[in-house]
């Protein structure tokens, strides 16, 4: 697939504008990107976006990092997937890194949050418009709305994404060819957990290996990496406290862009710049290989008659997650007056008005949460 410079450009200022704008963790990225690449600039049909996106859930790392990879790759190939990939990164690794070097100076995360009071709730209504109309693209029949359900409820009682992603594919490539004579079979799963880290003294080399390690683990939502930072990097070698890997988890949120970012704070923690760097670079590096295989999975899917109904159970499963993200965020915003109201107001805005931009609706709320937060 040839790229003309063009294509790449548009790649990479789009993603680079993402990587900007983007609070509100995968579910908010991946509406982003549907409502850019789909609606507004149509570099690709819905049913395609929605076959990557069951697909990034087959594999691990950031789905939404992912999705940036192939989203450039359709646009303008190989080229395009690494400067998608880069130019999302690259603005969330800088905030990361300049909000460590802070850290660092002062010992105290700068009170930035009520900047951030309005967001949240501003990109619920970004998520539940995106899952709608993922939705009436991949409930293609009653089978597959039960699969739908069946995982969002699933996903509410906290059963690993992961699990429920692959269990879903494999359910419906029975369920939906189970009168046909054929059958293959497709299955990805993490090993490396048992893995023990090679280096114990702190290190740019033990940093990127221990950070490789957890991305080559890493399934569903990027708030898994939480858990993992904390089993390998407080417990098993006793690189971080437990205050420490509480003030990186607040950067995380603070920034836009991926969460895993969360990795170039604790790695300036742990070696300064240089440890940021190692520590980016063995989180974000396995998606590109990943997702340069996945190019050549996804065709292959469609062409088998069974693999192509596990793609679409999967599909299926990633909006029953979505709509089980979207139930979880709402419920926590509905308690407080002040972020109901601009939830309520992002779900109106979003489904009245679609051609307004996500970028405005994040500012708006952003500006319309710091005034509530000053008044109330």
């Amino acid at each position: 697939m040839s790229a003309s410079s063009k294509h790449i450009k548009e790649v990479f200022f789009l993603f680079l504008k993402l990587g900007c704008i983007a609070f509100g963790g995968p579910a908010a990225h991946i509406s982003m990107m549907e409502d850019e690449v789909v609606t507004r600039r149509k570099w690709m049909t819905r049913q395609h976006f929605l076959d990557m996106v069951g697909a990034t859930n087959l594999v691990p790392g950031p789905n939404s990092t992912q999705m940036t990879m192939h989203c450039g790759h359709v646009r303008a190939g190989w080229i395009g997937l690494w400067v998608g990939g880069i130019s999302f990164i690259a603005p969330a690794v800088l905030f990361t890194l300049i909000l460590a070097i802070i850290y660092g100076e002062y010992g105290e995360v700068p009170a930035v949050a009520p900047f951030f009071f309005g967001i949240k709730p501003a990109v619920i209504g970004i998520i539940l418009n995106a899952t709608y109309k993922l939705g009436k693209k991949a409930f293609k029949g009653w089978q597959l709305i039960v699969v739908g359900i069946l995982v969002a409820l699933l996903s509410l009682y906290g059963v690993d994404e992961f699990i429920l992603i692959l269990g879903s594919g494999i359910l419906g490539m029975f369920w939906l060819n189970f009168n046909n004579k054929s059958g293959e079979k497709a299955m990805f799963g993490p090993l490396l957990l048992l893995v023990k880290p090679v280096g114990i003294a702190i290190s740019n080399q033990s940093i990127f290996l221990a950070f490789l390690k957890i991305a080559l683990v890493l399934f569903g939502s990027g708030y898994v990496l939480i858990a993992y930072i904390d089993a390998e990097l407080v417990d098993k070698l006793g690189w971080l406290t437990k205050e420490q890997l509480l003030d990186a988890i607040a950067i995380g949120q603070f920034t836009p862009g991926p969460v895993l970012t969360t990795a170039t704070f604790v790695g300036y923690q742990l070696n300064g710049i240089s440890g940021a760097l190692w520590a980016s670079l063995g989180m974000f590096l396995p998606s590109f290989f990943l997702v340069g295989l996945l190019v050549k999975l996804i065709p292959l899917l469609r062409k088998s008659i069974w693999l192509s109904k596990f793609l679409d159970a999967v599909n299926a499963g990633a909006v029953g997650i979505m709509i089980a993200v979207s139930l979880q965020l709402g419920y926590e915003l509905v308690f407080d007056w002040r972020a109901a109201v601009l939830m309520a107001l992002s779900i109106f805005v979003t489904f009245r008005f679609t051609k307004i931009s996500a970028l405005w609706i994040i500012l708006s709320g952003g500006l319309l949460g710091y005034v509530l937060l000053m008044v109330g």
